[in-house]
């Protein structure tokens, strides 16, 4: 399989896994309760070359607990507690595995801190909207990401045994920031003061119990003797007070499967519904999504009945296999041209029936708009330059026009025979909003309350020239630019530095106020970026590199 990291001699990243071939996680569900309990395989790492020790963790470890709580909300709808707890005695989880930080690529380590943060946040978002509220049962340690973990859990507890404590040590032992939102949720989510978050930062054997209450870095807990029947009292007061469930029988989640070729400098990856062409020799890919050809499901019999084969469903699990494919193992494509084929009105008409059906009370209807949310907010998250093209054929109507948002410019051909167009639709006005919580529209016109006011009453189709003046494209050139304008946007941008072009996009792309996501991948992101390439942390002598040997860091103690 080719792939831009095969001059490491490392395989590419798979994100296909199911529970019966898990190493490192246990799912166990018991009518309205789940448990996930980590007991890594040090000896299963994502790639040779550490030990996964102390219940530490790499990609492999985070991709199994992302497709473990996907799975929870489509296939155990009924749950509504999760608790997520330690299978090894006196240690939760002793957060990222230091050999692998100190021996991966930096796009690598950056890229699995994303990862790691987008998996946190759909643990939140699964709390926030499917009624599934998780619970961080810390029946040992948790440092660094082993606590960051737990933050992104609604309540946490910890065992009182005189040993176990919460810490995050990355400053004072690695030279590194806590790199899945530690920081950022001790003080924005958990209200930690900021002075205290100080010194729990800077402390790297932690607190326990006692200190730990005092500080709210945990929200209780209760000594050995106690402790799993306060857990299991919890979890049943949590379902209690989501009132009385009906069971509901959930879907199936199949692995998404594609095929791939690659002929010469082109290669391409296909599924049913997505497909991806890179131009290795051009840095650049063409990312098409293909709209619904089946009708759009009208009762929520129907919609159970196709299950995952849902368009609404399928294309977008599709669009996210692509874009995790793009981001672990295709790190010279620097640009992302994205295009859709298909039939407006058939978009429309899908977000029609799954809107609605979400209002009648479906669950699966709820779970596959959320679902799109979580994909798109992905897209706005991919460190590439991507824009969009909008040409005779498309179907950027609807939620598929979100995708045009998503984009750092979008192009839409001006066509003399008027059957080029876009769609505006219902969901634009709040369905899938975006990291900060407003909505891309609310995003784009920012600056323009009144333009948002008339497009806010507006549906239907628009034309290349009013989706112009309306601000939502960049461009419409006519037919006899549009090839060379395009042509010059692509080539000009894949000749800037891609640091540049990161530094740049992350930040222009998180307009409006800021919130805990934001700051977790606008601002996290690009100072983990920066610090994982300061010899402080990754030199001969850093901090990393150094951990566990008796010899101490050499720091360059100029301030930056």
């Amino acid at each position: 399989m080719a792939h831009d990291s095969a001059h490491l001699d490392l395989p590419p990243v798979s994100f296909d896994t199911a529970p019966e071939r898990y190493h490192h996680w246990k799912l166990s569900v018991a009518g309205a309760v789940a448990t996930l309990t980590l007991q890594v395989d040090r000896d299963a790492p994502l790639r040779p070359g550490y030990d996964l020790k102390m219940n530490s963790y790499d990609l492999g470890v985070d991709i199994e607990l992302a497709d473990a709580i996907r799975r929870l909300r489509f296939e155990q709808p009924q749950v509504r507690c999760v608790v997520v707890t330690g299978g090894v005695p006196k240690m939760f989880c002793a957060g990222a595995n230091i050999k692998m930080l100190a021996g991966s690529a930096h796009g690598f380590k950056v890229n699995f801190c994303k990862f790691t943060n987008e998996t946190r946040c759909e643990i939140e978002d699964a709390t926030a909207h499917s009624g599934q509220r998780y619970i961080a049962a810390l029946n040992g340690t948790a440092a660094g990401g082993g606590y960051e973990l737990a933050e992104a859990c609604a309540e946490i507890y910890l065992i009182d045994d005189g040993f176990s404590a919460v810490s995050l040590p990355e400053v004072p032992l690695l030279g590194v920031l806590p790199g899945t939102g530690g920081l950022t949720r001790l003080v924005d989510k958990r209200k930690v003061r900021r002075d205290v978050a100080d010194v729990f930062c800077t402390k790297a054997e932690g607190f326990r119990l006692r200190d730990a209450l005092k500080m709210r870095l945990v929200d209780g807990g209760w000594p050995k003797s106690k402790w799993d029947q306060a857990i299991a009292d919890r979890s049943q007061a949590i379902v209690a007070a989501n009132g009385a469930q009906q069971p509901e029988l959930g879907i199936a989640l199949p692995a998404v499967a594609r095929t791939q070729v690659r002929e010469g400098e082109l290669e391409t990856l296909a599924w049913p519904h997505v497909a991806l062409r890179i131009h290795h020799d051009k840095r650049w890919c063409e990312l098409t999504l293909r709209g619904p050809s089946e009708p759009a499901p009208q009762t929520a019999e129907i919609l159970h009945a196709q299950g995952a084969a849902a368009w609404s469903l399928q294309a977008f699990r599709e669009l996210d296999a692509a874009l995790l494919d793009l981001r672990f193992n295709y790190p010279k494509i620097g640009l992302i041209l994205l295009k859709t084929v298909g039939a407006p009105d058939a978009v429309l008409a899908h977000d029609a029936a799954i809107t609605r059906l979400r209002a009648e009370g479906a669950w699966l209807a709820r779970e596959i708009q959320l679902h799109q949310s979580r994909v798109l907010r992905r897209l706005d998250n991919m460190s590439r330059s991507m824009f969009a093209l909008v040409e005779p054929g498309s179907c950027f109507a609807g939620t598929l026009l979100e995708i045009v948002w998503c984009a750092d410019r979008a192009y839409m051909l001006d066509d003399p025979d008027g059957a080029n167009a876009i769609a505006l639709g219902h969901v634009h006005a709040g369905t899938h909003a975006a990291h900060n919580g407003m909505t891309r529209l609310q995003i784009r016109l920012y600056g323009d309350p009144e333009g948002l006011a008339k497009l806010q009453e507006m549906h239907g189709t628009l034309d290349a020239p009013t989706a112009e003046k309306l601000g939502l494209v960049t461009r419409a050139p006519d037919d006899i630019d549009w090839e060379d304008e395009v042509r010059l946007a692509i080539e000009e941008r894949v000749s800037f530095s891609p640091d540049a072009l990161t530094g740049m996009e992350q930040n222009l792309r998180f307009a409006g106020p800021e919130n805990c996501d934001t700051k977790l991948f606008g601002r996290l992101t690009a100072w983990q970026n920066w610090i994982f390439q300061r010899p402080n942390a990754v030199g001969e002598r850093g901090a990393l590199p150094m951990y566990g040997n008796p010899q101490a860091p050499v720091f360059d103690w100029n301030r930056t």
